[in-house]
């Protein structure tokens, strides 16, 4: 792709739907700022807006437009929490760090809300919380203590058994669920898109199209370098590229598996059968190894989401599990067209924990939220921005230094054996 070339938003239903985006031109000539970021998506753009609210100077820069890759692309799920349990938690962090952990990433969803209230952002966000339901005993037996856990923590979760989980989601394929009601949904490209708008009118100089070739270090200074020869100059840098990372830093990119994730969305759906599936406005995630996920839209689509093979898809064949994973769970929407397919980049890491590097004087890289990233970068970037201006209470998360994965060359060879793996043992559960 020639550096005149714009990066432009694939098609989503997100891309169809979303309200005008923020003038972010290019790069037109050089800067001296407090902070530089590269990365307009969701961690870039509150790390942005949180240290311009502190009165930092700081630029944005992205290759595409703010929201281009997984923000603007992933299911619109709101999630508090991680992968682990809080349990699991204690055991690896200890009682102090480990519950301090727990109460930080259970608020990740408060994060998101507070948020949008507070500047009035328009993303269609409700909060009727999130369904996780099981496909066996064994994983119903997983949720129940997870649930309790939780509990103990003073959430007021339920827990639902076959015939309840069939009326709350419309599907009869579960044996059980719990629900949580810290969770949430929204229009992520719209997040995004609001976002964009709340940093550029607190002073955020924020700009598209502006890949960053050259990153270097000169006179305690870095010096940001665009594909146009245009420079941006600051004492800190924050790297917010997630899924998309490129080898801008070496060995960054080899320290996460981007993993595709493709989504499928109905027409909207007519009367009935929007009240016969999800009727009330929850998310919904189960809990497969390799899961599916899936809610409504603010118009009645019908969203289901989940792992897809690791290369761009190129044909509709290519989200044809997911077709028949929607018939599997919801055969009452045999007929119903779908209206949207797309993807985007999931960055896992090996630990499935988020990574904070500090790899050398003034420079953070904060990505990898294993599937969770509207909650964990919202709450991440406002760490991240105290951090850096030294007015925060300490990051969550250790920082962790950057190892790249053994083998990561082959990444597309063990991802899709272990994708192959994990549908047996879904299959066999």
């Amino acid at each position: 792709m020639s550096i005149s070339e714009p990066l432009r938003l694939p098609p989503s239903l997100w891309a169809a739907t979303a309200m005008p985006a923020e003038h972010t031109p290019a790069l037109a000539e050089d800067r001296e700022v407090d902070v530089a970021i590269v990365g307009a998506g969701y961690t870039g753009l509150v790390t942005a807006l949180r240290l311009a609210q502190a009165g930092a100077r700081v630029c944005v820069l992205d290759a595409g437009e703010p929201g281009w890759g997984a923000s603007g692309r992933n299911g619109g799920q709101v999630i508090p929490g991680l992968k682990f349990d809080p349990e699991q938690l204690l055991a690896k962090f200890g009682p102090v760090q480990g519950e301090a952990l727990v109460n930080a990433v259970g608020s990740a969803a408060d994060e998101v809300f507070e948020l949008i209230n507070e500047y009035g952002i328009g993303c269609d966000a409700t909060r009727k919380g999130w369904i996780q339901p099981a496909c066996s005993s064994a994983a119903m037996h997983t949720l129940e203590r997870r649930a309790e856990q939780w509990r103990q923590r003073g959430v007021a979760v339920e827990l639902l058994d076959k015939a309840a989980v069939g009326r709350r989601i419309g599907s009869q394929q579960y044996v059980g669920a719990w629900v949580d009601p810290r969770a949430g949904s929204l229009h992520p490209l719209n997040y995004a898109r609001g976002l964009a708008r709340v940093a550029l009118g607190l002073g955020v100089s924020l700009h598209g199209q502006s890949r960053v070739r050259q990153l270097y270090r000169d006179g305690g200074q870095w010096t940001l370098e665009t594909g146009r020869g245009i420079r941006v100059r600051a004492p800190k840098v924050v790297l917010a590229t997630n899924g998309y990372t490129d080898g801008l830093w070496p060995g960054l990119r080899q320290t996460v598996i981007a993993a595709n994730s493709f989504i499928i969305a109905t027409r909207p759906l007519p009367a009935p059968l929007r009240q016969s599936i999800l009727p009330g406005g929850e998310v919904c995630s189960d809990a497969r190894r390799l899961l599916l996920y899936f809610k409504q839209d603010a118009q009645g689509r019908l969203l289901l989401g989940g792992r897809g093979p690791f290369s761009e898809p190129r044909q509709d064949a290519d989200w044809g599990h997911l077709e028949r994973s929607l018939l599997t769970l919801f055969p009452q929407l045999a007929g119903i067209p779908i209206e949207y397919r797309w993807s985007g980049r999931v960055a896992l890491t090996p630990s499935f924990l988020p990574q904070l590097h500090e790899p050398a004087p003034g420079l953070s890289i904060l990505l990898g939220y294993n599937g969770r990233g509207i909650a964990l970068s919202t709450l991440l970037g406002k760490h991240l921005a105290g951090r850096l201006i030294g007015t925060g209470q300490g990051f969550p998360f250790p920082l962790t230094p950057l190892r790249p994965i053994p083998l990561h060359g082959l990444q597309r060879l063990y991802l899709g054996a272990g994708i192959a793996w994990y549908r047996m043992l879904d299959a066999l559960g």
